[in-house]
């Protein structure tokens, strides 16, 4: 069998490597010869990137969402060198912005904050768990994305957002956090509230930076398989549908975070005697004293009242 491209490639650099040490060459002829068979072998890189990034595009957008073909298809990103790279040490790394949701962000909000906490060792001061949305193809309206009030203001449902909520968090912990989200769902993908809120407004979904072509979609979904393999993934395009066990996979950078309005952050639970204590309660309050909360500019309360969500 004739040898491939990549391999001839190969030879060609040890045989000039090789001979690059022979004394009968002069020195400007060895590093030339080095420069031309290491750019050999970056074009043929590129060309093999190029070929599995089209693949990639092309089977992961079906609608199956199953985790497995949606993780081999990842590997092939790993195989030809696009960036999935392991970690760097915590010490050494920045944060990444990372959004999840998971039906009604109060209950979501509460897990993260505790994870934040336990994983990260944050103070309260510290936590970076917010309320909000993101997901849908319109982005903002006006500059803002706000909750359903009485005038209609930006409505998030309207333009095709989810109940999320984001974090900053050093990229060697994102498999945890994963596995924290992956938690929240029963044995069968259920959500906590799956038959409560329902709907594209309360849509599975994980923002990471890249989506499916990010450096970040390997280790998402090996999390997932590790916590039990209850969820399928799949990317998203925007203004997507709600389905049992299934993850729509969003690129942070082309879908954002919206902050949500005060009255959102750190509110006690959608379920029935789901109270949290009154020092995570005033967490909000707290955060927003310091400036260190975020600023909604929608109305605050559905009919801006700003007192008990009215």
């Amino acid at each position: 069998m004739p040898p491939t491209t990549h391999n001839k490639t190969k030879f060609v650099f040890r045989f000039l490597m090789r001979r690059s040490h022979s004394s009968l060459l002069p020195s400007i002829t060895l590093q030339m010869i080095r420069n031309l068979a290491l750019t050999t072998l970056f074009v043929h890189a590129l060309l093999v990137s190029e070929r599995t990034v089209f693949a990639l595009t092309n089977r992961v957008s079906r609608p199956d969402g199953s985790r497995r073909a949606f993780l081999s298809n990842t590997a092939v990103i790993a195989a030809a060198g696009l960036g999935l790279s392991s970690p760097v040490h915590a010490e050494e790394e920045g944060q990444i912005d990372v959004y999840f949701g998971c039906g009604c962000f109060w209950h979501v909000q509460h897990e993260f904050v505790e994870a934040e906490k336990r994983i990260l060792g944050r103070s309260d001061d510290e936590l970076t768990a917010r309320a909000g949305y993101a997901g849908g193809k319109a982005g903002a309206k006006n500059g803002k994305v706000c909750y359903h009030n009485a005038l209609s203001i930006s409505d998030y449902g309207s333009l095709g957002h989810a109940e999320v909520v984001s974090l900053k968090i050093p990229p060697s912990k994102f498999s945890e956090f994963v596995t924290e989200y992956c938690n929240l769902f029963s044995e069968q993908g259920y959500r906590p509230d799956q038959f409560g809120d329902r709907g594209s407004e309360y849509r599975n979904l994980v923002g990471i930076p890249g989506g499916v072509d990010g450096q970040y979609t390997k280790e998402l979904v090996n999390a997932s398989m590790n916590a039990g393999d209850k969820l399928d993934f799949a990317k998203g395009k925007g203004d997507d549908s709600d389905q049992r066990a299934l993850v729509w996979v969003m690129d942070s950078n082309q879908y954002p975070f919206y902050i949500a309005e005060q009255y959102h952050q750190f509110h006690d639970g959608f379920n029935f005697g789901e109270n949290y204590p009154n020092s995570y309660n005033n967490l909000a309050n707290q955060l927003n004293k310091k400036e260190k909360l975020g600023k909604s500019d929608c109305p605050n309360g559905l009919i801006g009242v700003g007192a008990l969500g009215l």
